[in-house]
């Protein structure tokens, strides 16, 4: 067959559809089509047509389109012609939305891996340990580390201040050896949550639990969103004092007023910009962070006391709890401040995968967040303390409130005070919203549509999500506080329990990298269709451990030994989930384990995911594509590694 003659105003290509045809404008019948031709990538017009007439290309398809669609409009086949110009026009736009992607790779692969989900290159790799020192000092001076220390002294049920610092220390050292146990996977193998939580509960199994996570992220963006709203209300309010008294055109059952959601819209608008940034260079802004808040916080810390005159009358404030009640006021402090760290316990992976070395994300972190909390927690608890003896009454829990209070009647110089420690607060809350929640929820995103989302367009949804719901609900009492915070470990813990005892117990260290990124039925990261129900058993178990005292938590009447179970929640979740699956995995195996301690991440530099039907690697019963090049030494001397590389599928 001769080739095709270039398209004009008389003949023009129209999509091809499954009769194999094509479509002449001019006489409108259909006819068998070159095989060769491709009209999804060609435009209406070829090229050497419209350079030829000396016409602008834009305009003369513009011409040519409209000219089709008029013929169409009175041809008998117009329905058929039609859908395939609707059809071409949805997959441009649609390819003009896709984001950068490996070339290659199948569908099934377009929806497990993008340039967001696949392992950190080693150019990207640029945190190192005081990196990471820096992150956790920014993160540590937030308002919300502040509320749960500081909320412990408060209620009915109210501790001493050095009471509710010891746990903290507690809390947050346990929470610090999670952070590590977590952040290990993600800095030795340089892969995201959402890639990991596929080695436990499946190639497509883990989309739950990576919905799950990005769900609470959303929730929790609004939350702290919310809170640095109050700090630009402060901020206003020391510049004109009048804005304290903005008319209000809300009603009453909103929950709210005009005030504060025009400052919290503010903050959020405010905040956009710093989702912009990818993760590998938003360091920059921890270590600003780390800096300007903290001498912030110890100038309200000193201020508090110089108001309460000296530290004395502050100390000496005993608590309110006693016998039983005082032992599961404790409990309760303990698990708030591990709560506080839910989520960042299971997303950890999504910044330590930025780590130069994993040791570079364990010691630093191990015990940067015990110190840095317990210190913003200690200034929390005594300023929260001095608002007793300054002004009487209950003590103050939120910071922002007492802040609210020194601007009563206050002066020139204290304005300006109360200004600049609202402002540091309010960096802080944007340093943690993009930390905590923005980074983490678009990572979890690009997971659940990678063809169509990263990381940048994750944050920006997680962000609107964090617009449409209401979080000063979740903030009107500490109560509401700590029940939402307690409510929000139940899930997160079920799922760090499996992913931790699949990494450290059952498959001891052991990844192989390309078959996270597989949907074959070979890959051993496949399970049944996808799915684990080992890990999907364990979560289930690890949930249900609390469920009755959750109901309890929220109101209803429960036995009172679900209640207590319920203060314990997050190792209830843990111990259970890790204890079922590490069981499933000892009586039913599981695929690409090893039987000693064996971390191969050093291996990972740029693997490729597409399939490729000439490489293979037998291991065992499975074979597991890998490139034969990747598994040679670089030299004679590396001929030990590369047989090691052959033997484990290391590419």
């Amino acid at each position: 067959m001769p080739p095709p003659r270039a398209p004009t105003a008389q003949h023009v290509q129209l999509p091809r559809d499954d009769s194999d045809t094509w479509v002449d404008s001019a006489g409108l019948t259909d006819r068998p089509s070159p095989r060769n031709w491709q009209p999804e990538s060609e435009p209406l017009i070829s090229q050497p047509a419209y350079e030829a007439s000396g016409s602008d290309s834009a305009s003369l398809n513009s011409s040519i389109e409209r000219l089709l669609t008029r013929t169409l409009r009175n041809s008998p086949h117009k329905s058929t012609a039609m859908e395939r110009l609707q059809r071409s026009k949805v997959r441009y736009y649609a390819d003009k939305l896709a984001v950068e992607s490996e070339p290659g790779l199948t569908n099934a692969q377009l929806m497990l891996t993008n340039h967001d989900l696949k392992p950190v290159e080693p150019e990207r790799r640029q945190w190192g340990a005081w990196n990471f020192v820096g992150f956790w000092i920014a993160d540590s001076f937030n308002i919300n580390t502040w509320m749960i220390s500081s909320s412990m002294i408060s209620g009915p049920n109210g501790i001493s201040w050095w009471q509710s610092w010891l746990c903290v220390w507690i809390g947050y050292t346990i929470a610090g050896c999670f952070i590590c146990s977590t952040g290990r996977i993600g800095a030795t193998y340089h892969i995201s949550f959402p890639v990991v939580t596929r080695a436990s509960f499946g190639i497509w199994g883990s989309l739950w639990p990576v919905f799950n996570r990005a769900a609470m992220a959303c929730i929790w963006y609004g939350v702290q969103s919310w809170i640095g709203g109050e700090c630009v209300t402060l901020m206003l309010r020391s510049i004109w004092s009048s804005y304290k008294d903005l008319p209000n055109s809300m009603p009453s059952s909103s929950g709210t007023n005009t005030r504060d959601y025009l400052s919290f819209f503010l903050f959020w608008f405010c905040s956009l910009p710093a989702i912009w940034f990818p993760v590998h260079k938003i360091r920059h802004l921890f270590t600003v962070k780390a800096f300007f808040v903290p001498a912030a916080g110890l100038a309200f810390f000193i201020w508090a006391i110089v108001r309460a005159h000296g530290i004395g009358p502050i100390v000496h404030q005993g608590g309110k709890a006693h016998g039983d009640a005082l032992g599961w006021a404790m409990v309760s402090g303990i698990m708030s401040s591990i709560a506080n760290f839910a989520t960042l316990i299971v997303n950890d992976p999504d910044f330590a995968r930025f780590a130069r070395k994993p040791k570079d994300a364990f010691w630093s972190q191990l015990f940067t967040i015990p110190i840095g909390f317990a210190v913003t927690s200690f200034i929390g608890i005594i300023v929260s303390s001095s608002s007793a003896v300054i002004f009487g009454g209950d003590p103050i829990w939120n910071p922002l409130d007492l802040l609210g209070m020194f601007l009563d009647n206050a002066t020139h110089g204290e304005r300006f005070g109360v200004f600049i420690i609202a402002a540091a607060f309010a960096l802080a809350q944007l340093g943690t919203n993009i930390a905590a929640n923005s980074v983490s929820a678009g990572t979890d995103m690009t997971a659940l549509l990678p063809r169509y989302l990263n990381i940048r367009r994750g944050g920006y949804i997680c962000a609107a999500v964090g617009l449409a719901m209401c979080p000063w609900n979740l903030l009107s009492t500490s109560n509401n506080f700590t029940t939402y915070l307690s409510a929000y470990s139940v899930f997160l813990s079920s799922i760090a329990g499996v992913i931790i005892c699949d990494y450290y117990f059952v498959r001891r260290g052991y990844y192989q990298i390309r078959d996270l990124y597989s949907a074959r039925p070979a890959s051993p990261y496949y399970y049944s269709f996808g799915f684990s129900w080992r890990g999907y058993t364990a979560y289930i178990c690890g949930i249900l451990i609390n469920i009755v005292g959750f109901v309890g938590a929220i109101g209803r009447k429960v036995p009172k030994g679900a209640t207590y179970l319920y203060r314990l929640n997050f190792f209830c979740g843990f111990i259970v989930a890790s204890g079922t699956y590490y069981l499933l995995c000892h009586f039913f195996p599981v695929q690409a384990t090893s039987d000693r301690w064996l971390e191969v991440g050093d291996e990972v530099r740029n693997p490729s995911v597409a399939y490729d039907a000439d490489e293979g690697v037998e291991i065992g019963d499975k074979v597991t594509e890998v490139s034969p090049e990747r598994m040679k030494g670089d030299d004679d001397e590396d001929v030990e590694m590369g047989m090691k590389k052959k033997r484990f599928g290391i590419f």
